[in-house]
């Protein structure tokens, strides 16, 4: 059963019936997709979510599809980690990773909305699915598709890292890389979705899109025993994500899975070099001026969010706030992860944990109240970006005398005595 009413402009109001829209002709307001909640609230229950497979779709009742799913059968339902070493190293009590960079099948929490998305246009009988993508994203529709058997193509900036190409260009897409930022590409993609009237996931199917982010936030709601956290971080592009946890969180209270009156402030993460978001919020303003990415954050890389201006009415909204790092930070917050709990996350990833740092530091994320950090990409897409920063292998014969030179002099550089001396 589908609880869907159809779309409403999330400016003026004006209601559309379900269909591949995704702008208001009254006023150019973005879409989005409503949802009887009466009906969900009597048909829903901790315990009917329990029975499910553990994947997204087992919160179908708060999804926009009509059918049964054909993709993301394996997608979501994701670890959420209590980050105990990280924890310490922050100084806090109660640190979680939602870690999507094992989400199935290509390593981001991207698999979530593009399995709704590309759900929805099966739905309405396309043949041809694309996207406008910084990497994950392309990834993510390139498997989708490949599983669905539609025709695809992929558009990226050109001079994305060789893991994010390979990562789409192995499910056998047509990939097309557009000389110029992400900006450039998503102008162009709006233009040939016009005249070739395909489904590009995050254009004329961004209302149906979008809603898959909050399957992030119904799972670790879950994952925490229906409970909310105290404080989430994510990082921040397009705006999509965000917004969304702040939908997911507020659908549960209205549907009774959570306590109605719990509070959770989100905090928006972006890297210094790409900031549109965090620039205006410092401002004090919710205009969102563009801004030319230069940062090794490629993933969140968008200079002119479409959704910044709701990134900014959630953060004000739940009590958040925002930060951006620089490149440095952003490597030391991959270190940092990655040898305190094992997780190699991409430079995403290593911004939101910078800057969760920074808010902690600040002040202005408590340090004795719960805390989730939104883990959003896998580190092995980037393996240039962290290249220069790691130890070279040692090299020796295959000799036992020469491995016994080597560890008598690891081990005497790291004794305190020599150190001292």
């Amino acid at each position: 059963m589908s609880f869907v009413q159809g779309l409403q402009c999330r400016e003026c109001g004006r209601k559309y019936p379900t269909a591949p829209l995704h702008v208001c002709e009254d006023c150019f307001g973005p879409l989005e997709v409503m949802y009887d909640y009466d009906g969900i609230r009597r048909n829903v229950s901790r315990e009917k979510i329990a029975e499910r497979p553990r994947n997204l779709w087992r919160y179908r009742e708060l999804l926009p599809i009509e059918d049964e799913p054909r993709v993301g059968l394996y997608s979501g339902f994701t670890p959420l980690i209590r980050a105990r070493r990280l924890g310490e190293a922050l100084g806090v009590d109660e640190l979680y990773l939602k870690d999507d960079s094992v989400n199935h099948p290509t390593f981001s929490y991207k698999d979530r909305v593009v399995s709704v998305a590309i759900s929805k246009a099966i739905e309405f009988g396309y043949e041809t699915v694309s996207c406008a993508s910084t990497g994950n994203l392309a990834n993510s529709v390139s498997a989708h598709a490949a599983s669905a058997g539609l025709n695809c193509y992929v558009f990226i900036p050109e001079g994305l890292e060789e893991g994010k190409i390979v990562g789409s260009a192995i499910y056998g897409p047509r990939t097309v890389a557009i000389k110029g930022t992400y900006d450039d590409v998503n102008r162009l993609c709006s233009e040939i979705g016009d005249k070739y009237q395909w489904a590009f996931v995050n254009v004329n199917l961004r209302p149906y899109y979008s809603e898959g982010a909050k399957t992030h936030a119904f799972e670790v709601a879950e994952q925490l025993g229906w409970k909310l956290p105290r404080h989430i971080v994510v990082g921040s592009a397009g705006g999509t994500i965000l917004p969304k946890l702040g939908k997911g969180f507020k659908e549960l209270r209205k549907v009774g899975l959570v306590d109605p009156d719990e509070p959770c402030s989100i905090y928006s993460a972006q890297a210094a070099g790409c900031s549109p978001i965090i620039n205006a919020l410092k401002r004090g303003t919710d205009v969102v001026d563009p801004v030319k990415p230069d940062t090794i954050a490629t993933s969140i890389a968008i200079g002119n969010p479409a959704d910044g201006y709701y990134v900014i009415q959630t953060l004000k909204e739940t009590g958040g706030w925002g930060e951006n790092v620089t490149d440095e930070e952003i490597l030391d917050g991959i270190r940092l992860l990655a040898s305190t709990e094992g997780i190699f996350t991409e430079p995403a990833g290593g911004t939101e944990v910078a800057v969760t740092k920074k808010l902690i530091e600040q002040g202005r994320i408590p340090r004795d109240e719960s805390i989730v950090i939104s883990i959003t990409g896998n580190g092995y897409k980037t393996i240039e970006t962290v290249a220069h920063i790691v130890d070279r292998p040692y090299s020796i014969d295959a000799d036992l005398g020469n491995f016994d030179e080597l560890y008598d002099g690891l081990t005497r550089a790291t004794r305190p005595d020599a150190k001292a001396g």
